[in-house]
């Protein structure tokens, strides 16, 4: 098996004032998204009686699942631009 950890391409860019920002998101979703990912590995879930706290990460859940479908579909989009744009345009290749 090929060890990728150093040789894949970012997720993710610096904008103009030093933060990461995850490809195909705003800086505000970037963080919102981190918060998410974050909050369902470190926070315990709790179930009321009521159900609320089922509900709230439910909710959590459809969210970071929403930014998570919007990051990917942009960085598939980036990787197959990345790609076109290092291969050499060959006379003799028909890339149509």
């Amino acid at each position: 098996m090929i060890d990728q950890r150093h040789n894949a391409p970012r997720r993710y860019f610096v904008d103009g004032q030093g933060h990461r920002v995850l490809i195909g998101l705003s800086l505000e979703e970037t963080a919102e998204f981190e918060a998410l990912d974050v909050a369902e590995t470190e926070t315990p879930q709790v179930v009321t009686e009521t159900g609320m706290g089922q509900r709230a990460a439910a909710v959590d859940d459809v969210r970071w699942l929403e930014l998570y479908s919007k990051h990917e579909g942009a960085w598939r989009v980036w990787i197959a631009r990345s790609q076109t744009e290092r291969t050499p345009n060959l006379g003799f290749v028909n890339y149509a």
